[in-house]
């Protein structure tokens, strides 16, 4: 029997233009918007699905998520300076941690948490 693979990652927003303006610039590409309030970005297979919770009411007050969302890239210096550029609130330096990520952190302008690692380094189970 396979694995559930993961397919999507809900990150809420309070403005889903200028979110998705901001995880365009941040990430690099584009993304599409799918609805009203919905952005979503492929990120290797798993989709970042940015969700304007302003605009449903059944949805409750706006919570950022509690934990990190990781993503991998192939250039992490890059990505870091999009994230700087971006107008990232909360920016971290590139770091390797003590499990041997190269990676840094940093919050959208929502609050949401993100980890950038380099590609090759990520820690699985594996």
């Amino acid at each position: 029997m396979a694995a559930p693979r993961l397919f999507r990652v809900i990150v809420p927003v309070g403005d889903i233009d200028a979110a998705a303006g901001w995880y365009a610039a941040a990430l690099g590409i584009p993304g599409s918007r799918i609805s009203a309030n919905r952005h979503y970005f492929d990120c290797g297979g798993t989709i970042l699905a940015l969700r304007d919770v302003t605009m449903d009411p059944a949805a409750g007050r706006f919570r950022p998520n509690p934990e990190h969302i990781y993503l991998s890239v192939d250039d992490l210096e890059a990505a870091h300076e999009r994230m700087r550029e971006a107008g990232c609130p909360e920016l971290g330096e590139v770091e390797v941690q003590p499990w041997g990520e190269r990676s840094f952190y940093g919050r959208d302008p929502d609050g949401n948490p993100l980890c950038i690692v380099q590609a090759g380094t990520e820690f699985t189970t594996r």
